[in-house]
């Protein structure tokens, strides 16, 4: 890579880290590796986090990249397959919060129903769990960090932390999984909610494998999200009574949700968040081989797929306002096999029996909000009890306004309060 492409990505993702809020805050001591299955010693002191420390152990203000190298993500040779939340591996890490944190590697099933190797954190607060039965876990589907092993959510910045900290304050566990791709082999297979819901569904059976964490199966779940996120979380809601129903689901938060991928497609074709597209052909090429993107790009496109295979969302910034008709020959969203798989894909007919809170920024410009509105519209009609909130605000800013209301509701729901839906 030239020096001259370093530096600007390097700019980029100046701009994504000041857009995504995230704050650098001082690591704890590492900690020793549990006794659960293959503990991986002997890896660099702070590979779970790609933000840079300097010499008293605290992270560097606006140091993001780059990664350290960390064979964590590496599945064993010969791993064969295991029981959905299966253990692979596990390895205490520093943490940025007043709890223990461990990265986990473990058994997931992908969207055409094959065991894949996933890898996400498990987060426990100090405080010991005073309430009735095990402690609570809220399972987090991320937003977008890219497609890349480098942006894996458990490499990458919390710009979840308007979430999981005041979760962590109240005493609750909180699972994040990396999706499948992210981190372990292969390209992350974006925006295909079958796959993501399982990830974030497994993540919570991975987290009650792990001995050393102290949770316990039985416990109540809650499951939230935002943005590719909410996707995630809507779709680990819709999953949940046939592929984990042992979990004690009690609530699921979705926000910014893309729930019609073809409506989103044509909002950010031409605008400032194409790169994010991009990433989703990427990622649905990736789990349907089938549907053949290359056969569909022209050679700028192939180029430019090659050279962005680990591209992070700071990269997708640099597509903004391209056209699609650049980079094929035909475009492939509205063929047969490609429409089968988005619909295969689209939330809202089977939601679950339990609580949906969504919201939606009134100016997103990156999930439109007319189809969030017929999301909502698709899940209260298939009898769903909902609360609806709109915020005033655009993508990023109403991941953070909505937050103390995420919080609020899943609290509630853990305590048992009523619950009092719009639809």
């Amino acid at each position: 890579m030239s020096q001259n492409l370093s530096a600007r990505r390097l700019r980029l993702r100046a701009v994504a880290l000041a857009s995504m809020v995230a704050l650098a805050v001082p690591l704890a001591p590492a900690a020793a590796s549990s006794s659960d299955p293959d503990p991986s010693p002997g890896l660099l002191a702070d590979t779970g986090s790609a933000a840079v420390t300097g010499d008293d152990g605290n992270l560097l203000p606006g140091t993001i990249f780059p990664v350290p190298p960390d064979d964590f993500y590496d599945p064993p040779a010969g791993l064969g397959d295991g029981a959905n939340g299966e253990l692979i591996k596990v390895r205490e890490q520093p943490a940025g919060w007043d709890a223990r944190t461990w990265m986990v590697m473990y058994h997931s099933t992908n969207a055409t129903g094959e065991d894949i190797p996933v890898t996400g954190r498990v987060v426990v607060p100090h405080q010991a769990w005073t309430g009735e039965g095990p402690r609570p876990i809220v399972t987090v589907g991320s937003g977008t960090r890219g497609v890349g092993d480098d942006c894996a959510p458990s490499r990458w910045l919390d710009y979840e932390r308007p979430f999981v900290e005041p979760l962590l304050l109240k005493g609750y566990a909180v699972v994040i999984t990396d999706y499948e791709g992210l981190g372990t082999p292969g390209t992350h297979t974006y925006m295909v909610g079958q796959s993501q819901g399982r990830t974030v569904l497994d993540m919570v059976r991975a987290a009650t494998n792990l001995t050393a964490s102290g949770l316990r199966a039985g416990g109540k779940v809650a499951i939230i999200g935002y943005s590719q996120g909410g996707a995630s979380a809507a779709w680990a809601g819709e999953l949940w009574a046939s592929y984990a129903p042992e979990l004690d689901v009690v609530g699921v938060a979705a926000g910014g949700v893309p729930a019609d991928l073809t409506a989103v497609s044509e909002d950010l074709d031409g605008r400032i968040g194409f790169g994010l597209l991009l990433l989703a052909a990427f990622g649905y090429d990736a789990a349907y081989p089938e549907l053949d993107l290359d056969g569909y790009l022209n050679d700028k496109g192939r180029a430019m797929y090659a050279e962005q295979q680990d591209a992070c969302v700071d990269a997708a910034l640099a597509f903004a306002l391209q056209d699609l008709d650049v980079y094929t020959d035909e475009d492939p969203r509205y063929t047969a096999a490609w429409q089968a798989r988005f619909t295969e894909n689209q939330p809202g007919k089977n939601p679950p029996r339990v609580p949906v809170f969504l919201y939606h920024g009134l100016v997103d410009e990156i999930v439109p909000a007319r189809q969030a509105a017929a999301y909502r519209d698709t899940v209260c009609a298939a009898g769903a009890d909902v609360r609806w909130q709109w915020h005033l605000g655009e993508h990023v800013s109403t991941m953070v306004t909505a937050a103390p209301a995420v919080v609020a509701f899943v609290d509630n729901r853990f305590k048992g309060r009523t619950f009092y839906p719009t639809c």
